[in-house]
């Protein structure tokens, strides 16, 4: 004798009214639509890459008819949102733990993510769970490292190092540095705090004295 036990409850056949009642749920629970997700695995881990794809779990278990609760299987391939226009990017690779929300499609997706153009549906299936995509961590921690915006101020934190790459980064305001300012970094370098101009030789706080006629 099989020990599955389905949906139905004991006040599925009470009346015609919950017989119906019964067969319409069964179809909607087939719809996939939105869900709360854990990360299992990602393609791509921070490299300058095209949008990767991440494999999730769906974090609510599924429920029988007494009560009994069973997980999800591992739900392959799902693209995630990057914040992205043409080839100007915020890259910000999701990670393995992650709990996110994952929207699911109404229609097969499966040729529009083989071909990134517009085109027919890969099958006739609906609102499966195939279909989704990963939209982002709602459920996380306290970062340790972040870009936070104030009303008058924006803050950037991280835990070892910044690093800008431009042919030219302009400035505009007053730069206030704490710490020491390299020019020629890695080569014939000169800091600013043991910087001489003209003649004169710096002191041990950084000021110049000026050579004597001057």
């Amino acid at each position: 004798m099989s020990e599955y036990t389905g949906q139905q409850t004991v006040h599925s056949d009470g009346s015609d009214y919950n017989a119906m009642e019964f067969l319409v749920n069964s179809i909607i629970n087939k719809l996939a639509t939105t869900m709360l997700v854990k990360v299992i695995a990602v393609s791509n881990n921070g490299e300058v890459s095209p949008v990767g794809t991440v494999d999730v779990q769906p974090a609510v278990h599924q429920t029988d008819g007494i009560g009994q609760t069973t997980e999800h299987g591992i739900i392959n391939g799902l693209p995630y949102f990057r914040l992205q226009g043409g080839t100007t990017a915020v890259i910000l690779d999701p990670k393995i733990g992650d709990i996110g929300v994952a929207v699911f499609c109404s229609r097969d997706i499966s040729a529009v993510k083989a071909t990134k153009d517009v085109g027919g549906p890969g099958s006739r299936r609906k609102y499966d769970w195939a279909d989704g995509v990963y939209i982002g961590l709602c459920l996380g921690d306290a970062p340790t490292q972040y870009v936070r915006f104030h009303d008058d101020e924006i803050e950037i934190k991280c835990n070892t190092k910044v690093t800008v790459t431009s042919p030219i980064v302009s400035l505009s305001g007053a730069l206030q540095v704490a710490g020491e300012v390299t020019a020629m970094f890695g080569g014939a370098s000169v800091t600013l705090s043991h910087h001489v101009h003209g003649t004169g030789s710096p002191t041990a706080a950084g000021t110049v004295v000026p050579s004597p006629g001057t």
